[in-house]
């Protein structure tokens, strides 16, 4: 790993492209750089969103992480089949998923389930249920500070919410949670200030509940973009998930944070339709397309324009395409790691120069068995 060309595979020969490589050693890097950051595994309940992989859960249970937070069903049920002791569903239950998050409370025991909740008829759905069943359902409240895509705005409806899950008996009130994504300033100074602001609204909702008498135990709060600054935060579980991988758009975002791109896509040569154009088998079915050019980071190759891409192709203007034979690799760092892992049945596992393992992508559908 030490390698100047890290990244490359010796014999790409028997290897089915595209492919996403994975770096176990860098992965470990990455995990232990999280926990120092936080100051303890303690500290932390990263998010399995961006990589949705047992044997990655079980490098982090092995550093000492017990704490998770995921976003679906599928992951939630990974996370238990992996014994994590304590996982967190970042995503409010409604219609069937109500019924499947009881499920899974009764078939994996072992493990603490949480949930979280932002509005009252969801509430009385989950305490219902809970009821029915002769359980007590563990709920966070989920806070929007500032990101206007989940949450209830902590005002006098949040006060008054949170003080009914504190007071229902089916409920157990696990505390707030707060996701800050919407926070990307490239300048680190100015993107803790944003964040420090956008938190104060979320402590300020804890002092006024408390003020009254209502306890509130904990808080989940942060992204990637901001793990540096809540990981600081005393009484607070940061929760990353980026990290574990990285990408080339964090990356360059956050030049700041010790992370090491952990995952990386191969991809060859398929044709050279023109003099300065080449085309590599990368499709939008292998790489996430929702953000604009350039979409990965080549590692291997200079004065190349992204210009296109379609369902099995990727495009690329060159200077000089005779430097590119069909059929020749290219590795590349995606900008969004986190939806383009979704788009593969398997990671190949990397390890000096060979591929040794394929790890299973096992929560990148929406059911596992509930």
């Amino acid at each position: 790993m030490k390698r100047t060309n890290w990244y490359a595979l010796n014999d790409t020969h028997d290897v089915i492209t595209p492919a996403l490589l994975v770096y176990p050693d860098w992965i470990l890097h990455n995990i232990r750089t999280m926990i120092e950051m936080a100051g303890g595994a303690e500290r932390l309940r990263p998010h399995i969103k961006t990589h949705k992989t047992a044997e990655i859960i079980e490098m982090q249970l092995d550093q000492g992480v017990k704490k998770f937070k995921c976003a679906t069903i599928a992951e939630a049920e990974l996370l238990a089949m992996c014994n994590a002791p304590d996982i967190l569903l970042a995503m409010q239950p409604v219609g069937t998923n109500i019924q499947r998050f009881f499920e899974l409370m009764s078939k994996y025991p072992e493990s603490k389930f949480s949930a979280l909740v932002d509005t009252p008829d969801i509430l009385d759905a989950l305490s219902d249920m809970a009821k029915s069943q002769k359980v007590v359902v563990s709920l966070w409240m989920d806070i929007n500070c500032g990101m206007n895509r989940t949450g209830i705005l902590p005002d006098e409806n949040a006060v008054t919410l949170y003080r009914r899950m504190d007071a229902d008996p089916n409920v157990d009130a696990k505390g707030l949670h707060a996701y800050d994504g919407h926070i990307r300033n490239t300048e680190v100074t100015l993107r803790k200030e944003v964040c420090d602001a956008s938190f104060a609204t979320v402590t300020d909702l804890k002092k006024e509940l408390e003020s009254t008498g209502t306890q509130v135990a904990g808080i989940v709060a942060g992204g990637s973009p901001t793990f540096p600054f809540h990981a600081r935060r005393n009484g607070v579980e940061a929760s990353p998930g980026t990290t574990l991988l990285w990408d080339a758009g964090y990356g360059g975002q956050f030049p700041e944070m010790e992370f090491l791109p952990a995952a990386v896509l191969l991809t060859r040569v398929i044709s050279r339709p023109s003099k300065k154009t080449i085309c590599l088998d990368l499709g939008h079915k292998h790489l996430a397309s929702e953000m604009p050019f350039p979409r990965v980071d080549f590692l291997n190759a200079e004065n190349c324009t992204q210009k296109g891409q379609s369902e099995e192709h990727f495009v690329l203007e060159c200077e000089n395409t005779k430097d590119y034979a069909v059929g020749d690799v290219f590795y590349a760092v995606p900008v969004h790691i986190c939806p383009t892992v979704a788009k593969y049945t398997n990671l190949e596992v990397v390890s000096e120069g060979r591929i040794i393992d394929s790890w299973e992508v096992a929560a990148r559908n929406q059911r596992i068995s509930i």
